[in-house]
């Protein structure tokens, strides 16, 4: 019998399923939909912008970007787009 091996992230995922932490969307097809025009209107790119930022704050949005598995520039823009959108929030740290 071949044994399956885990990552963290995955156990974590087994996890939650195990503790009936997911849930299912009451209108998939409706919820679907919403989220593919998210999608559309966030990756639509149809200007370009140049921007001046300091070294430290590149690179942290650069290593930032890796550990989101995106492009840094993908990143920015989704930074962006949600700050307009209102569904970024700042955490208030305690």
């Amino acid at each position: 019998m071949n044994k399956i091996i885990l990552d963290q992230e995955e156990k974590d995922i087994l996890d939650s399923f195990d503790k009936g932490e997911f849930r299912s969307v009451k209108n998939k097809n409706a919820e679907i939909a919403k989220l593919r025009q998210y999608a559309a209107n966030t990756l639509q790119k149809n200007k370009r912008i140049n921007i001046r930022l300091s070294e430290r704050d590149l690179f942290g949005i650069q290593t930032k970007a890796v550990e989101e598995g995106l492009p840094y520039q993908t990143l920015i823009s989704s930074i962006l787009h949600k700050y307009l959108s209102g569904s970024l929030r700042e955490v208030q740290k305690a």
